[in-house]
């Protein structure tokens, strides 16, 4: 399996090569084509794996590769759905430590699922627009 592209630009992944043509998959998709390979060129740095992903809506593949475990996941969930919250409520409601509820949220930052906010007057957290539209193509 190669990732490739077509003249117009459009990126597929190469499932098979038989003498002048190919059997093509539009990863997003899914459909299945077959096209000259003389129409088709190589992505380079492209990992055949990254393309297939695609098959996965982008806010939920955001999610999906911010989120650790399943206690992440919930802290997510649970910010979605009551959030903003303060980080002390959620340090009790969560059986994490402080460190790694704090390392759980700079993750979430990082990816643009969760933005600080200030909640009663104290340092909190809510989820962004990435990290909602993520969480409601997980749930769809």
């Amino acid at each position: 399996m190669r990732t490739v592209r077509d003249e117009s630009g459009d990126t597929y992944l190469l499932v098979k090569e038989s003498g002048d043509a190919c059997k093509l998959r539009d990863p997003e998709t899914g459909a299945e084509s077959h096209r000259p390979a003389d129409e088709l060129e190589p992505v380079d740095g492209e990992s055949p794996l990254a393309t297939a992903s695609r098959a996965i809506p982008a806010p939920a593949r955001r999610i999906l590769t911010a989120v650790p475990d399943e206690r992440a996941l919930g802290l997510l969930v649970e910010l979605g759905e009551r959030g903003p919250l303060p980080v002390r409520h959620l340090l009790d409601a969560a059986d994490l430590c402080e460190s790694d509820l704090l390392g759980i949220l700079t993750e979430f930052r990082a990816a643009g699922l969760v933005e600080e906010r200030r909640v009663g007057g104290e340092r909190g957290y809510a989820t962004t627009d990435r990290g909602d539209e993520g969480l409601a193509a997980l749930r769809n």
